[in-house]
């Protein structure tokens, strides 16, 4: 673990970023006046890149989806065509 000030964090942002990623750092403090406020620290949460097509066979087109398109088309553009 190592400290910082803001005045440091705010100039070294991306390189601050750049020793979590790689390892060399498992968290790094950001205080003001010698206190600290801020923890930075990896992001272990769940993988973002994963949600598209997460509920792929839970949901069922219904047969009559477009049934109403033309009335929805009508109602958004003032009347029929």
């Amino acid at each position: 673990m190592s400290q910082v000030n803001v005045f440091q964090a705010k100039t070294e942002f991306s390189k601050l970023l750049a020793r979590i990623e790689d390892g060399s750092e498992e968290e790094i403090v950001v205080a003001r006046n010698g206190k600290p406020v801020a923890r930075l620290v990896r992001w272990e949460g769940p993988d973002i890149r994963n949600r598209i097509g997460i509920a792929k066979g839970l949901f069922r087109v219904p047969e009559d989806f477009d049934e109403d398109n033309s009335l929805i088309r009508e109602l958004f553009e003032g009347g029929p065509r």
